[in-house]
């Protein structure tokens, strides 16, 4: 199989996705047997992060392991990246030392010029413009708790950011409606509202939960936003997600959000205790989602 990468939902069809989501499932489930596989023995992983992580970097490590392939962690001050070589020279003395890299960088520009010079399987673990491996958990708890998300309603509420874009390119490759409620001024850039036609954008987060069968919502403030917070919380107050909230939406609804959350910000307290918070399922599942998209990038299933 030639080189793929995963630098956005895109890089891969609906099927190749419905595949990754399946086989996340199965291998879920063979966790839970305690059933252990080695199909990446031999195999090495680079994780090479700009910024700090918590689930990817554990999701990434812990699946590298499981599944019989080794991982070594990598950030800028660790390497010569820290006295300016090259994304490209990295990029292409690494392919001939391990067999892929998983990387987080706020610019998106330069994950794609990994991906470029790279001859081994480069992928996004989160920039400023997407984070595509946290809608593949996000698609798969859906899937596990009510089915198909095609034709479905879904409303993201907060910061038009990285989580927000990857949903907007979810809605168009899975096929469900997103409502969008941001503050104005914050709303998502216009490349990335062009890339569904499946999205409508609110001012009112009561109107774009109404009939809802899934919310998202992220932090007010990104990684490298941190001077713009106080602005960021006047303007985001009426944003946050509460139990008022989600009752105005369906009453199955269930609610997400890609951690680390902030109590009393974007949520109210008490939220990821509620019982239509899907988030400790959501962040589970990054570990079999990492999985199968490491299987899926690195040989056949």
């Amino acid at each position: 199989m030639s080189k793929r990468d995963f630098i956005s939902l895109s890089d891969f069809s609906r099927e190749e996705l419905d595949e990754i989501l399946s086989r996340a499932v199965k291998l879920k489930e063979e966790r839970a047997m305690n059933l252990v596989r080695s199909p990446l023995k031999g195999k090495t992983g680079i994780l090479m992060l700009q910024q700090n992580s918590t689930r990817t970097r554990l999701a990434f490590e812990a699946g590298m392991t499981q599944l019989g392939g080794h991982s070594i962690f990598l950030n800028d001050q660790d390497s010569q990246a820290s006295r300016g070589e090259p994304l490209e020279d990295f990029a292409r003395v690494a392919s001939q030392m391990a067999d892929v890299i998983m990387t987080r960088r706020p610019n998106q520009q330069e994950i794609e010029a990994l991906a470029k010079y790279a001859t081994i399987p480069v992928i996004n673990g989160m920039s400023s413009d997407l984070h595509p491996c946290q809608l593949l958990a996000d698609m798969q708890t859906f899937k596990e708790l009510k089915g198909s998300i095609t034709g479905r309603s879904v409303a993201f509420i907060g910061d038009g950011y990285n989580m927000c874009n990857s949903y907007i390119e979810a809605s168009s490759i899975f096929d469900f409606n997103l409502r969008i409620a941001t503050p104005n001024g914050y709303e998502p850039k216009s490349k990335f509202l062009a890339m569904s036609e499946n999205i409508k954008l609110y001012e009112s987060p009561k109107e774009a939960v109404r009939e809802a069968d899934l919310v998202v919502t992220d932090v007010w403030s990104s990684m490298g936003q941190e001077k713009e917070s106080t602005k960021r919380m006047e303007s985001f107050q009426p944003y946050q997600v509460n139990k008022e909230l989600l009752d105005l939406a369906k009453n199955d609804v269930i609610f997400m959000h890609c951690l680390p959350a902030h109590r009393g910000e974007e949520i109210s307290p008490d939220l990821l205790d509620d019982s239509r918070s899907a988030v400790w399922q959501e962040a589970g599942n990054r570990l079999h989602t990492q999985k199968a998209l490491l299987e899926f990038l690195l040989g056949p299933i």
